[in-house]
Order: structure tokens, then C-alpha cells, then sequence
């Protein structure tokens, strides 16, 4: 239980933060299981009409620090060779 002023507008403020996080992620994750559903399916021209909003998705991601910005580029580069 937050005792001081400071202490109780920091709880509120990690409860918003938490929340976009998670939302972050999740974003993140089903961006990247729609890629390889995408790839998996043979349907190259749809996963390189995809790869662009994929891409930007994960740099958002990356900015917003949810994941490391090597994370991200990793994935998009290991994605872009498979297309």
C-alpha cells in the first residue's frame, strides 16, 4: 500500500503503463504468428503486401521499448530472407 502522495500517483501511473505494455506485446506477437501463417501458407504475394505493416509494427514495438530494438531488426531480417 503506497503511503506517500508521490508513491500513489506512481501506482496509477504503472497500472497505465503495464496495461499499454501489454498491448504492445501482444500486437507485437500476433504480427508475427500472422507473418508466419502468411509464410507457411505459400501465399508470398500476401505476405509481401503484409511485410511492410509487419515491419512497422515491430519497430513501434521496438521504440516504444516493449522489446530491444536488435530484437526487432532480427526478426524482420530472418522474416525478409524467408520471403
Amino acid at each position: 500500500m503506497p503511503n506517500t502522495k508521490s508513491a500513489i500517483r506512481r501506482v496509477r501511473r504503472v497500472k497505465n503503463q503495464t496495461r499499454n505494455n501489454r498491448i504492445r506485446k501482444s500486437k507485437y506477437k500476433s504480427a508475427i504468428k500472422q507473418m508466419e501463417l502468411l509464410i507457411n501458407s505459400k501465399e508470398k504475394e500476401k505476405a509481401k503486401k503484409y511485410f511492410s505493416k509487419f515491419q512497422s509494427i515491430l519497430m513501434q514495438v521496438a521504440k516504444s521499448g516493449v522489446i530491444n530494438r536488435k530484437t526487432a531488426a532480427r526478426k524482420i531480417s530472418r522474416i525478409s530472407k524467408k520471403i
